[in-house]
């Protein structure tokens, strides 16, 4: 499955603009802070893969709950 794949199937990838600015959509209890719409702006910025506690990580892109965000889709084991 290919990134593009992955990113159409967060929910917020239809309202998806061309800006790849981070955008606050969250606190994040780890970080307390903001974090990234979904994984496309979290590529397009470089900052993916994201981990739990850093700045732009928020659980809504983290699908497998291992506290990575936007990792990369090995396929099956």
């Amino acid at each position: 499955m290919s990134a593009v794949e992955l990113d159409a199937q967060q929910p917020s990838a239809a309202n998806a603009r061309a800006s790849v600015a981070p955008r606050a959509i969250a606190p994040v209890a780890a970080s307390g802070g903001w974090s990234y719409r979904n994984c496309r702006e979290a590529r397009a910025a470089g900052a993916a893969p994201l981990y739990a506690g850093q700045p732009g990580y928020g659980q809504h892109m983290d699908g497998d709950g291992d506290g990575i965000a936007c990792e990369p889709y090995v396929g099956p084991r």
